[in-house]
């Protein structure tokens, strides 16, 4: 079959490679329809996350069952169904308690301390050897494990598009709004108006937001954010940000912020030279802003990816100002099926933010133009 290899990094390459088998009882093969590039994914394209063998990559993919293993109880061929990121095996102590990116069992390398390199959470699709190494879905096949825990089935006419982002960005927006538990009228910034940010705008207001604000330095994706999340937004050149949202909030600032970026956020040849002092990957400086913009006593969600530690993390401006914080991966299986709901009831469109739907063939340029942010690409969809 063809998919889109790592090789190292900035090199990726559609190429043949064995199509995927059965492994365990309750597998199934997945005939791949639509995949994305995540963000994520960049992370290891940039090598923030090191991978030394070839991997196949890609975590958000939905698509038609193949073959199906002896004990998977409620799938058959034919079936069409969409794929949460996390690989889940619904019976270890994290799994029962909805907190499916902690599985115990579907990552060799899982381990209680969470440590750069060894000793991580549940098992990832397409995400390095330090998250189970799994092959990914951006191929024209896949292996899906644990499948009488993970795919959800699509029925009732929906299109590909429409459900895709059910996988990731959407249950990672719609995470980092839930951690900070709205009472109603909030105001809420989401730092990012990438993918994920604009999810989380978007699930700000469906969850009783009273205003909601995107920040970015690229007016194409404020563009987008306004369009499609209609939300307010600020561009990080233009004004200085953070006393913009104490000037809108009665100097307080806001009741939630939202790191949608990470660690990969821009940075200028000061900040790269002292991460290469201090042996850390990327920058915290959008921790910084959301720490700086949100009020005493608010929470600060933080969605966007980390994968080091960091010097200078402000602890004490936080205890001073009591915010509380909540960060992770989305345990998307706890979500996804109210927001496969909200979807198929027409309260949210998901859709509306791919700018490029591209074939497979072409995922090596499409890499390529996300990350550098070329030809106005926010989001990349791919056709095996």
């Amino acid at each position: 079959m063809k998919a889109l290899v790592f090789h190292h990094p900035k090199k990726v390459k559609v190429e043949e490679v064995a199509d995927p088998q059965l492994e365990k009882k309750d597998d199934i093969i997945l005939k791949v329809t639509s995949t994305a590039i995540c963000g994520s994914d960049l992370h290891i394209y940039n090598g923030f996350f090191p991978q030394i063998k070839d991997m196949v990559l890609g975590h958000e993919f939905m698509g038609i069952v193949e073959e199906v293993g002896s004990e998977v109880n409620h799938l058959k061929k034919g079936d069409r169904v969409v794929v949460p990121f996390p690989i889940a095996c619904g019976q270890c102590f994290f799994c029962q308690h909805a907190l499916s990116t902690h599985c115990e069992n579907s990552n060799d390398n899982y381990g209680p301390e969470g440590g750069l390199l060894k000793e991580k959470g549940a098992g990832l699709f397409g995400y390095t050897d330090l998250y189970g190494g799994y092959s990914g879905g951006q191929a024209e096949y896949v292996r899906v494990p644990y499948a009488n825990v993970g795919p959800r089935k699509i029925e009732g006419g929906l299109k590909d598009e429409e459900v895709l982002f059910l996988t990731d960005i959407f249950p990672t927006g719609w995470a980092a709004i839930d951690w900070a538990e709205l009472k109603g009228g909030e105001t809420v910034v989401v730092f990012g108006c990438g993918p994920v940010g604009i999810m989380a705008q978007k699930a700000a207001w469906l969850q009783g937001a009273g205003r909601v604000i995107g920040v970015d330095i690229l007016d194409y994706r404020l563009e987008i954010a306004r369009e499609t999340a209609k939300s307010e937004t600020l561009n990080l050149h233009d004004v200085d940000v953070v006393q913009e949202i104490r000037n809108i909030t009665d100097g307080r600032g806001a009741d939630v912020c939202v790191d949608a970026v990470g660690m990969e956020a821009n940075r200028n040849l000061l900040e790269k030279a002292s991460n290469l002092m201090h042996m850390q990957g990327g920058t915290i400086k959008v921790i910084n802003q959301c720490v700086s913009a949100v009020r005493r006593g608010g929470v600060v969600s933080i969605v966007g990816v980390y994968g080091t530690t960091y010097d200078n993390f402000p602890l004490g401006q936080i205890f001073d100002k009591g915010i509380s914080l909540k960060m992770g991966q989305a345990p998307v299986h706890r979500y996804i099926d109210h927001l496969l709901q909200l979807v198929r009831e027409k309260k949210v469109v998901l859709d509306d933010i791919i700018t490029h739907p591209l074939p497979l063939h072409q995922a090596e340029h499409a890499y390529e133009i996300f990350c550098n942010k070329q030809d106005n690409c926010l989001k990349v969809v791919l056709k095996p």
